[in-house]
């Protein structure tokens, strides 16, 4: 076993350090994880990588060897801001499992709208029995934003369901069955068509408030938006405005910019929102310490680090 520990670091509020430790050890059996508040002055003296998620950056500071981090989230945005002053290297995370379970939240929740579950509560509340009309997914268009590693899998499930599938990323994506646009240009012309707007892109400087009053009003009357990449992508006030009058038919939102979301948040009350909290697709623990061990593995083997995030693509 190395005599050399990795720390597992976490905000100071997070409940899950052990289990991650016990998780990440188990992989591990040649290393020493540790909590980082187990570590003495001379294990932080030769620490070269951590494994982390959302740590507090005034402790990765106490670390003067540390070379890389490999964080247990797939969004590091934060990371990179924590660690702007650095030149530490990141490493996300990128597991076929939590794009598995964010196929099966959007496939969820498109359904909810595209079935009129949001209408039907409504009728429920005023006790009126009264069926709405039934359209086929075929009938129905899911805009994704985002043909990343999650909206590829998300747009396979939504086709396998029977819904129109289009959509928009930076640069020039194909996949079969789906109409992808890309750049600025597209993007009005992707919404144009859009009946239900899934955002799945990463928060970058580029993406955030791109979902705002113009690219909400490019939408048709009644579209329904579903939210799971990160609160910053929308613009707040903007939805809210489209949302009373009726531009917006329904939202779905699992992120916001300020999580938990506060109590008085207008979000809770308002008739046409979904409110979720941030669990569309949670890291499966098991898979991702399996990915991070074996990383870290090839590393000690090779010297070479996995791929590490572009800081200034924010991915």
């Amino acid at each position: 076993m190395s005599s050399i520990k990795i720390p597992f670091l976490a905000a100071p509020a997070y409940s899950h350090t052990q289990a991650w430790v016990d998780a990440l050890q188990k992989n591990l059996p040649d290393e020493q994880i540790v909590a980082f508040d187990s570590m003495n002055d001379e294990d932080k003296a030769t620490c070269k990588v951590a494994i982390v998620a959302n740590p507090d950056p005034a402790q990765l500071k106490q670390l003067p060897q540390l070379q890389w981090v490999h964080s247990v989230w797939a969004g590091v945005e934060r990371l990179i801001s924590d660690l702007a002053d650095t030149e530490l290297k990141i490493v996300r995370l990128i597991d076929q499992q939590l794009a598995t379970t964010m196929a099966e939240a959007v496939l969820a929740w498109t359904l909810y709208l595209h079935r009129d579950m949001p209408a039907y509560a409504r009728q429920q509340k005023q006790q009126l029995w009264q069926p709405r009309e039934y359209l086929r997914p075929q009938q129905k268009t899911i805009g994704l934003l985002g043909l990343g590693a999650l909206g590829e899998v998300a747009a396979n499930s939504l086709l396998r369901a029977g819904f129109n599938v289009i959509g928009w990323s930076r640069n020039r994506k194909e996949f079969a069955g789906v109409e992808c646009f890309a750049g600025t240009d597209e993007l009005p012309v992707m919404l144009a068509k859009t009946d239900i707007l899934v955002c799945l892109l990463p928060l970058t400087p580029d993406t955030k408030g791109l979902v705002n009053a113009q690219t909400l009003q490019a939408l048709p009357q009644g579209a329904s938006l579903i939210n799971f990449a990160r609160g910053a992508i929308i613009n707040d006030h903007d939805l809210h405005i489209a949302l009373d009058s009726g531009h917006i038919g329904h939202a779905v939102l699992d992120v916001f910019e300020t999580e938990p979301l506060p109590t008085i948040a207008w979000h809770w009350q308002h008739p046409s929102v979904t409110v979720l909290p941030h669990c569309s697709a949670p890291t499966d623990r098991e898979t991702a310490s399996l990915i991070v061990a074996n990383n870290i593995r090839r590393y000690r083997f090779t010297g070479e680090l996995p791929v590490t995030v572009d800081r200034v693509k924010g991915y």
